[in-house]
């Protein structure tokens, strides 16, 4: 079996042969360099399973050789050194692809769980097959032929390939989790736990024993020794959902966990290392949070490296089709029946509806309506859609917004048909020609029409 190669770039001796030292004792060849030109012609010579470099060297700095292996190497993860206390070094590293980052001076504790990690880690084909659900196992998939979704397939494959931090937005039932799940799935932690938490459903008395854990007699109740989350993610993935319900007290002991990777249970006098990705996710803007004095700064600095957005249902309807069929067949399966049909007044309903509660929400609508209909038949009747007709929207607005006087709906809508009209009028009702024109698909085109009723 052949061994793993690290090629590591520092102009420190010091620190070449301790990472040398730890990497042979770990089972794993080392090369070493002093500057840029080195290590491209080591890059040139032998093929590395892991870079790790300085971020200062006399010839350059380290983004510049991260972006150099990511452009010719790119199946190599590269890890960045960086001075202590340096964060945004850190995050700049991490955001231009790196794989992950240790702080000087360098902790043999932190090393060697990055080097496993990255030596575990998956072939871009693997990830790519985990980030639309081909892994089997009951894996989680993200339906949808839509560019909006096949952009984020690919985001979601290109993040489980590192380290760095995600914080994920997009509406309640977008499919955050989801993004999360397949993430890890597609990642190095795979085979390491993957721990949901919804950080507004913990009372706040509770947080912080609910996150680190306790020691037996800490408190009035603690009758046993209790891990924490943080604890529970050890070397796997902790998915932080409505991160924007952490009370600020909670948000100062998390930050303190993310810069030191060291976590202390409550009642505790030892601190232990911790090894976990943290995604945090909301449907809520965290940077609004940031300007009214609700969510720190710093903490929002180290969570948002890198964003991921799922669209809204109202987004992609080209792919309520394909949505709608898969979990039909998947509830039939689950009740051990034949899928139903779905006529085609059902399917325009579903097409043109709103879809607040967005994936979530189609599930339990399509739920219900299998328990619902007659001869293994779902008709529009049988949706229930409960969308309101122009009798029974609320009052509109004064126009003051720009919304010409109508809720905020109708006015995207009423934007969206004159755009669409325009188009088609522009190029003599060619409706490929208008897609075009448009920037959309004409799959997409095709779905907007009959949601907004243009024949």
């Amino acid at each position: 079996m052949n061994r793993k190669a690290v090629l590591i770039v520092d102009d420190e001796a010091d620190i070449r042969e301790l990472l040398v030292l730890t990497l042979s004792r770990m089972g794993v060849d080392a090369d070493t360099c002093s500057t840029i030109k080195e290590a491209r012609a080591a890059l040139e010579s032998r093929t590395y399973d892991l870079a790790l470099t300085d971020m200062r060297l006399p010839d350059g700095d380290g983004l510049e050789l991260l972006r150099h292996i990511a452009e010719k190497y790119g199946n190599t993860p590269v890890a960045v050194i960086t001075a202590y206390g340096s964060t945004e070094n850190a995050v700049l590293a991490l955001k231009a692809g790196a794989f992950d980052y240790l702080a000087k001076p360098i902790k043999l504790e932190q090393l060697r769980p990055l080097v496993m990690s990255a030596l575990k880690l998956p072939k871009p084909i693997q990830s790519r097959r985990a980030s639309i659900g081909e892994t089997g196992g009951g894996a989680p998939r993200l339906l949808g032929e839509s560019p909006a979704i096949v952009r984020a397939r690919d985001m979601i494959s290109k993040l489980a390939r590192s380290q760095a931090p995600v914080y994920i937005t997009g509406e309640s039932g977008s499919g955050k989790e989801v993004a999360a799940r397949l993430m890890h799935i597609g990642s190095a932690r795979a085979d390491a736990p993957f721990v949901a938490v919804n950080c507004g459903a913990i009372p706040e008395n509770l947080m912080e024993s609910e996150f680190f854990g306790y020691k037996k007699g800490a408190f009035t109740g603690a009758d046993t020794d209790k891990i924490g989350y943080l604890q529970a993610a050890q070397k796997g993935t902790l998915f932080l959902d409505e991160v924007g319900d952490l009370p600020l007290a909670m948000q100062v002991k998390l930050l303190r966990v993310i810069q030191e990777k060291k976590v202390r249970r409550v009642g505790d006098t030892v601190e232990e290392n911790l090894d976990v990705r943290i995604i945090s996710a909301t449907h809520r803007s965290l940077a609004d949070q940031v300007e009214a004095g609700q969510f720190r700064q710093d903490l929002f600095y180290r969570l948002n490296v890198i964003e991921l957005k799922m669209p809204s249902l109202r987004e992609i309807p080209e792919d309520i089709p394909l949505m709608v069929s898969e979990v039909v067949e998947r509830l039939a399966r689950q009740n051990g029946t034949q899928p139903p049909t779905i006529t085609e007044d059902a399917m325009l309903g579903l097409r043109r509806y709103d879809f607040p509660g967005n994936v979530r929400e189609l599930e339990n609508i399509l739920e219900r309506a299998i328990a619902l209909c007659t001869g293994n038949q779902i008709t529009a009747a049988d949706l229930y859609l409960t969308q309101s007709s122009g009798k029974d929207k609320p009052p509109s607005l004064d126009g003051s917004l720009g919304t010409r006087g109508l809720p905020l709906h109708d006015f995207l809508d009423q934007i969206e048909r004159e755009a669409i009209m325009k188009a088609l009028e522009a190029t003599r009702f060619n409706k490929t020609a208008a897609a075009k024109l448009l920037g959309i698909t004409f799959r997409s085109l095709r779905y907007r029409l009959d949601r907004l009723g243009i024949d």
